[in-house]
């Protein structure tokens, strides 16, 4: 694989700190938030034997309930080994489906495919009117893409309220001298910046549908404090402080849970607040 530089870090983040962290929480990660990557597929409507690339697939779920659903052939890409290589044992005797380490944004992807669909798996690209554009690429021509992205993190308030508690205690960081994942998971918030780059890579037929519903933050009140420590932006600016974050950790995680406790207890005492994306709609 070729890496692009200016995603170089992001990659290495993403195979180390970050992997252990998602193996960690990974319940919370695939079915917690499962419920905007299946509102993606439905918009996307994928018909029986559709070829579809899986952006940013992850440990792979996605592209595997993909080949499951309509008998697609369907490639999960990541430009991190660690998934890739959870991903493809995972699928074992799975038909149709197929992974591939590729960085989206400037490697080759293969293809052509009919549909492009991605989980939470293009905002953190350095570059992402490339990235997109090489996605496009991909397509065939009138090819149709289905992405979820967060929406602002005021109206996902778990998020930042974790950030604010964080915050407010240990102060905004200086310029990190730890690696990081890159722009971050609220790049693609505002709609009017996301359907331009959109655009600008040669999409059209563009839509953004608000998309609101709880998810489980985990499976008890202890998972879900943890969880906001350890991924998101409380979980960077904890990281990023070094010592001086693990030091007050017991401070934080009591001023979470505290806030924590608010949130609706679902089924066997899953912990679950509101959440807010976008259901991101184009053709190639």
């Amino acid at each position: 694989m070729s890496e692009d530089p200016s995603n170089a870090e992001a990659i290495e983040t993403w195979n180390t700190i970050l992997f252990d962290k998602f193996e960690r929480f990974r319940w919370v990660l695939t079915r917690g938030l499962a419920v905007h990557g299946d509102a993606a597929i439905e918009r996307l409507a994928p018909p029986a034997g559709a070829r579809i690339v899986d952006v940013g697939c992850g440990y792979g779920d996605t592209t595997i309930d993909l080949a499951r659903r309509v008998g697609a052939v369907a490639t999960g890409i990541d430009a991190a080994s660690s998934f890739i290589d959870v991903a493809r044992h995972e699928a074992a005797g799975v038909d149709g489906a197929h992974f591939a380490v590729a960085d989206a944004q400037s490697d080759d992807l293969g293809g052509p495919y009919d549909l492009a669909f991605s989980r939470f798996g293009t905002m953190f690209f350095a570059n992402p009117a490339a990235a997109m554009r090489n996605v496009r690429r991909s397509l065939v021509p009138g090819g149709r893409l289905a992405m979820s992205v967060w929406r602002r993190r005021e109206d996902n308030e778990w998020v930042y309220a974790a950030e604010r508690i964080v915050k407010e205690r240990l102060g905004e960081a200086e310029e990190p001298q730890a690696i990081t994942c890159g722009p971050g998971p609220f790049s693609m918030a505002d709609a009017d910046v996301t359907s331009s780059i959109l655009q600008a890579a040669g999409w059209d037929r563009i839509t953004l549908e608000r998309h609101d519903r709880p998810i489980c933050l985990g499976r008890s009140l202890d998972e879900a404090v943890e969880f906001a420590l350890a991924l998101g932006p409380a979980g960077e600016a904890v990281r990023l402080a070094g010592a001086a974050g693990e030091a007050r950790r017991p401070e934080l995680a009591a001023a979470v849970r505290d806030h924590f406790t608010r949130y609706a207890i679902g089924e066997d005492g899953q912990i679950e607040a509101s959440s807010s994306v976008w259901l991101v709609t184009a053709r190639a």
